[in-house]
């Protein structure tokens, strides 16, 4: 599907005014090779520690997207090019970071949309320390597991019930 997010607010504006879809605060930045990307939204929270990122793109995705609430440091990378290379060859549709990534030439050629804060040369520590499938919030958007994340050149939606084209 060829996600459209201006068309998706056009079509559902009186959804988008009520916060039943939600739209993400301009704050991201795109390094995947995908630009446009959708699916169910898993989720992580932790802080400099990427461990549970390694765990969560070990497993099928499904063609979900992975959220990562990792507190808005930019003093780490969460994700570099081994993990999104997992993600993308585990069927994950996306990785969303509030936080940082490194080898993003190399993310940038991958079939994978990676969206984050910036980048950061400096991997993060490894203790095993975080949540999964909690509701995370940043952007101005709360994410739970289960919704669906919409995402393309112009912005991000977020929507409790999978949204049609």
């Amino acid at each position: 599907m060829d996600v459209k997010t201006a068309d998706l607010c056009d079509r559902l504006e009186d959804e988008v005014r009520a916060g039943k879809v939600r739209v993400l605060e301009p704050m991201l930045n795109s390094y995947g090779g995908r630009a446009a990307f959708q699916g169910r939204i898993a989720t992580l929270r932790l802080f400099e520690d990427n461990s549970l990122v390694r765990k969560a793109l070990e497993a099928p995705g499904e063609d979900r997207v992975l959220v990562i609430d990792g507190g808005g440091s930019l003093r780490c990378a969460l994700v570099g090019d081994q993990l999104a290379a997992l993600g993308e060859k585990n069927g994950w549709a996306g990785i969303v970071v509030n936080g940082c990534i490194r080898d993003s030439r190399a993310i940038g050629e991958m079939a994978i949309g990676v969206l984050a804060l910036d980048t950061h040369p400096l991997r993060s520590i490894k203790k095993g320390i975080g949540e999964a499938d909690v509701a995370v919030r940043f952007a101005g958007v709360t994410f739970a597991p289960g919704d669906h994340l919409y995402a393309d050149e112009d912005g991000v939606l977020v929507s409790p019930e999978p949204l049609e084209a």
